[in-house]
This record gives structure tokens, C-alpha cells and sequence, in this order.
């Protein structure tokens, strides 16, 4: 007879409730068993975002709970959106996210060689090899493979005057000439190129919805999201003198909690005339010091932006923490806490500040420019929708780490990609395998055959003796990814095989450490 898996109870007060039978229903696997379950769940994350690999990957349409719709193939972007809740499937999540924070590409490629090394994993396990041995021969192989990128890289050489090799880079992250121009042109100028650094918070990416792609835009300046605090104000300042405040435009208050109370007209009158003082006190000190534009983190009142408006002091108010610092860096300002500490040596200083519209709308935005700072640059996306200026600025931030990435290091692969007398030999020729696993998604996301091709690629290597050749996804018929100009910076591919390899260590190595770790509680049928 089945036991009952609920049971009607009321408390003391008689208030009814249910006692659910559940455990029982729940069984625990151990071991080999509860590692293959983690595998399990880490090969699905990887299978969800395989087919968004390549130039031919697919787009994904994530919906928000709140119903905001996102379209993007960047792995970080699918991953980071995903409400994941399995805590080894969270790992891929991570790895992803290490990837994009160390690299910026490459975020796909890196999930889907995790999964494939897990995969691997699994069929050692069933043939009895201890997870610490699969671990030491997959550590071997991934220095092998980072030994043999070494080997078979080759140095491209650029120039701000030769960008050719740096445009064909960015092309493979992006598609599109005229953006991959504006990624290279953006990070040439903000580059220390003797430094071999490129300091990425000169860099700003921004977009509006309106426009086409076509319309987007290389500013070597500032651009805010901001417009003049008075309809009267002038729209463009010449030579300008900027005072960059962190203070309002405000009478001093006590910061405790208080209450002022106004018994008569007299006394409103008094207020209204120490408020006036005030805000010309401090619009004195401002222009005592040359500013003839006043960049406010903070608002300031109606009366306090007549007095500015009368007293020709332009001002932008509500500026954002991160754009008045991008500004104070632009400008080689200083940003300044209270009016008493503002000077004419902590003003910045640009050639020309000016509003600009946009089409039939009444929206308006700030470019500053020729700042003293020339380094400084902002690419302004635009495109018909949000989700299209959205997944532009992703890709752009990928050209641009994939061209920064050259920058630090000159050396690429060119794309699609021992004997150990030892146990561990089972493990190098798994990770060998699981290698294959990004050039046969490449293939199957261009509608070829993916062994067959593979198959092919592979076989003309060995023949050819040519390290270069890969999958043709664009149906070039050409299949030497140098003459294609793939690029792929060396240090985001060797990333990628050591996060992959770490990631996949870490969890057969966790059974060894703890085996409790590795309980996972599933549920069963009902006890008859």
C-alpha cells in the first residue's frame, strides 16, 4: 500500500496546514556517479550557447523578468542573462566572465572548450581512470598546446600610419569595415604604444536609438548625455574654461536633521535675499577664476539657473560620477569638492563645447572636444532600435579587445586551430579531441558537415604540413585562415585553454578534496 505523501494538520489555534512527505522521495549519489552529474550540467550550459560560435553563430533572444528583450550571439552577454541555479553550471558562468575581464573575447569559444574537456572527462571516468590522473594528463596536454601556440605564432606588425593588420583583427570580431576602422582608430589614440598599454577608461562607448549603423561615429572627445540647464544658455563655447564641481548650487545647510520655521513676510524676505547672496557669492568665486562653463555633478534650483543664465555662466547640471571623471581627464581638470577650493589651475580646459540634436526630436547632447587631453575619445553608436545599438556596442568592445589585445602582445594564431609513456598519455589524446570541438561547431553553425570537414581540414594539415589551415565559414573557398586574415591574438587563445583546463580540474579534483562535496540529492519515486 502507497504512503500517503501529504497530511492534513491544524496548530494549536486550529489553523489548517499540509506536512508535504518529501525526503523520502529523494535519493543521494556519490563519487564517479555525482561527478558525472556535474559534468552533465556544465555540458548543457556549454550546448545552449554552441551554436552562437563564429562568424555564422546564431542569436540568442533573452527576455528579462521585468520583459526586456535582449538579441545578442556574445557568450558573456547569454551567460550573464541566463538565471542559472546550478552551482557547478555557475563555474562555466564565471569562467565566462574571467574571460571577458581578462581578454574581452573570446568568451564563447572558451565555454564551449570547457564543455568539450568535460565531456572528455566523462568517458576516462568510465573507463576507470583515477580523476587525479585525468586532471595531471589534462594540465600536460594544455602546456603542450600553449607550448605549441608559441611554435606556430606569427607577428603581425602595425603602425599608426600601417593599420592594415589591426583592421583585418577587429574585421574578425566584427564584419563590418567602417566599425572596425572606428575600433582601431579608437584605440591607437588613447594607445602608449612604447608602453605596449592601452588604458581603456579613454575609451567611452555611448549610442542613442535613431540613425542608421552607418551613422556611427568616432568623437576625439566627450560625449554626455547632457544638455545646457537653461533653454537661453549659448549652445557652443569656444576656448573653454571648465569648473568641474562635486558641490551644488545650494545655500550651506546643517547636515543634521532640521526644521526653520517663517513667521512673517519679513522674514521670507530675508531668506530669499541670503539664498540671492548666496548663489552670487558662488557664482563670483566661479567666474573670478576664468571658468566660463560649470560642469555640476549636482541639480541647482530654478533661481539659482536665472542667476546663472543673467550672470553668462553656462552650466551643465546632473553630470554622472564616471563621466565627470572621464571629463576631468579629458580636460586635465580637477574635480573640485567645495567652491573655496576651486583656482584657475584646477579648471579644464577644451577647444569647444557644443550641443548637438538629433533629427526630428528635441534630444540634446554634449561634445566636448580638442580637449587637453587629446587621448581622450568616445565611439557613438547609432542604429533603428535599442536591441541593434545594444549588440553593436558589444561587438564593438570585442574589436576593441581583440585590437588592444595585439597591441600588448603582436603575436597570432591563425583561426580553427608527444608521446607520454604514462597513464596520462588516455588524458592528452582526450584534450586533443576536445580541441575539435570549436572547429566542428564552426562548421555545423555554416551548414557544412562537420566531421567530413573537420575530417578534410585536418588531413590536409598533416599532408601540407600547414598549421594555418580551418574551417572556411564564409564560403570563401579558401581554407588558409592566413590569406582569409583570421586573426587571433595569441594571449586570448592561450587564455582560454588554461581558464578551460582550470575549470575542468576544479571539478574532478574537488572529489578528491571533499567527497561530501560531490553528494547530489535527486529526486526518486514514491515508496510503494
Amino acid at each position: 500500500m502507497a504512503q500517503q505523501e501529504a497530511v492534513y494538520a491544524t496548530d494549536e489555534y486550529g489553523r489548517p496546514f499540509i506536512i508535504l512527505r518529501d525526503q523520502g522521495r529523494k535519493t543521494r549519489t556519490h563519487g564517479v556517479e555525482a561527478i558525472k552529474s556535474h559534468i552533465l550540467a556544465a555540458r548543457t550550459v556549454a550546448n545552449i550557447i554552441r551554436t552562437s560560435l563564429g562568424p555564422r553563430g546564431l542569436d540568442k533572444i533573452l527576455i528579462s523578468p521585468d520583459g526586456e528583450i535582449t538579441v545578442t550571439n556574445d557568450g558573456a552577454t547569454i551567460l550573464g542573462q541566463m538565471e542559472v541555479e546550478h552551482q557547478i553550471a555557475k563555474l562555466l558562468v564565471q569562467l565566462s566572465k574571467s574571460q571577458d575581464d581578462e581578454i574581452g573575447d573570446g568568451t564563447t569559444g572558451v565555454v564551449v572548450l570547457a564543455g568539450a574537456l568535460l565531456e572528455q572527462s566523462e568517458d576516462l571516468l568510465d573507463r576507470g581512470i583515477h580523476p587525479i590522473r585525468i586532471a595531471d594528463g589534462f594540465d600536460r596536454a594544455c602546456a603542450v598546446a600553449c607550448e605549441k601556440l608559441d611554435s606556430i605564432s606569427d607577428r603581425v606588425e602595425f603602425s599608426p600610419e600601417n593599420k592594415e593588420n589591426l583592421l583585418k583583427t577587429a574585421m574578425t570580431s566584427l564584419g563590418s569595415k567602417m566599425c572596425a576602422r572606428i575600433a582601431v582608430d579608437a584605440v591607437l589614440i588613447v594607445a602608449d604604444l612604447e608602453r605596449r598599454d592601452v588604458p581603456f577608461d579613454l575609451i567611452k562607448v555611448d549610442g542613442k536609438v535613431g540613425g542608421s549603423l552607418a551613422d556611427t561615429t568616432l568623437i576625439k572627445g566627450v560625449l554626455i548625455d547632457k544638455d545646457m540647464s537653461h533653454p537661453q544658455m549659448p549652445s557652443c563655447v569656444r576656448d573653454a574654461r571648465l569648473a568641474i564641481l562635486t558641490c551644488p548650487f545650494e545655500p550651506p545647510r546643517p547636515k543634521t536633521k532640521h526644521k526653520l520655521e517663517i513667521t512673517s513676510v519679513e522674514e521670507f524676505k530675508l531668506l530669499r535675499d541670503y539664498e540671492k547672496e548666496k548663489f552670487e557669492d558662488m557664482i563670483k568665486i566661479v567666474k573670478d577664476t576664468g571658468a566660463n562653463l560649470v560642469i555640476c555633478q549636482w541639480g541647482f534650483d530654478d533661481e539659482a539657473n536665472h542667476l546663472l543664465m543673467q550672470n553668462e555662466l553656462p552650466a551643465v547640471r546632473w553630470v554622472g560620477g564616471p563621466e565627470i571623471e572621464l571629463i576631468a581627464i579629458a580636460t586635465q581638470g580637477r574635480i573640485v569638492p567645495r567652491f573655496e577650493d576651486l583656482t584657475a589651475q584646477k579648471l579644464g580646459k577644451a577647444g569647444i563645447v557644443r550641443e548637438v540634436t538629433f533629427g526630428t526630436t528635441r534630444d540634446k547632447m554634449l561634445v566636448i572636444e580638442e580637449c587637453a587631453n587629446s587621448r581622450a575619445v568616445t565611439i557613438f553608436v547609432r542604429g533603428s532600435n535599442k536591441m541593434i545599438v545594444d549588440e553593436a556596442k558589444r561587438a564593438l568592445h570585442d574589436a576593441i579587445c581583440a585590437v588592444r589585445n595585439l597591441v600588448v602582445d603582436n603575436r597570432v594564431v591563425y583561426g580553427a586551430a608527444d608521446e607520454i609513456p604514462s597513464i596520462e598519455q588516455y588524458a592528452m589524446r582526450s584534450f586533443a579531441a576536445a580541441l575539435d570541438a570549436i572547429p566542428l561547431a564552426l562548421a555545423e553553425n555554416s551548414g557544412l558537415s562537420p566531421i567530413e570537414t573537420l575530417t578534410d581540414v585536418k588531413s590536409r594539415q598533416v599532408t601540407e604540413k600547414n598549421s594555418r589551415l580551418g574551417i572556411d565559414c564564409s564560403g570563401k573557398g579558401e581554407n588558409d585562415m592566413k590569406k582569409q586574415f583570421v586573426y587571433d591574438p595569441l594571449i586570448s587563445k592561450r587564455q582560454q585553454y588554461l581558464l578551460a583546463t582550470q575549470v575542468r580540474t576544479l571539478l574532478l579534483v574537488i572529489l578528491i578534496h571533499d567527497v561530501s562535496m560531490h553528494d547530489v540529492i535527486v529526486a526518486g519515486e514514491a515508496e510503494e
